[in-house]
């Protein structure tokens, strides 16, 4: 009950609402994509240690495998709100003033692993396929 009032709180903030602003401004570039991609590892690089942020680590790299490979034209299976979902939820994530700060140790970054959670249950089934197109593509390099 309280995770989903922390989330309808997030997404119903002016720091979402401006991530989202932004996202559309992202994604008619691929080169902004890629530059929002570098943000993203260099923040995920200092995310502690233990198991929530190893399971948001590897949420956020599935994030950005997939807008990587469209921001590249490799991989266009994604629809215009599932990429503009995935690219507000990382400016969101990248911004150090957001709903809660990221300046707050711990607590900073509980509103961005919430969002990037309900980020990878929104949007499952394009997840799914990516990493089912990942998997064949990876198989026809190695045969190719």
């Amino acid at each position: 009950m309280a995770n989903r009032r922390l989330l309808t709180a997030i997404l119903s903030s002016i720091f979402f609402r401006r991530s989202t602003q932004k996202a559309s401004r992202y994604a008619r570039s691929g080169k902004s994509l890629l530059e929002l991609l570098q943000r993203v590892a260099d923040k995920t690089r200092v995310l502690g240690v233990g198991a929530s942020y190893s399971a948001a680590k590897d949420h956020i790299n599935i994030v950005v495998r997939m807008i990587r490979a469209y921001a590249k034209g490799e991989y266009r299976a994604i629809s215009g709100k599932t990429l503009l979902r995935m690219v507000a939820v990382l400016v969101y994530f990248v911004s150090p003033l957001d709903f809660i700060p990221d300046v707050l140790p711990v607590l900073g970054l509980t509103d961005d692993i919430a969002l990037l959670l309900w980020l990878v249950s929104s949007v499952a089934d394009d997840i799914d396929r990516f990493k089912e197109w990942e998997r064949n593509h990876a198989s026809s390099i190695k045969i190719g």
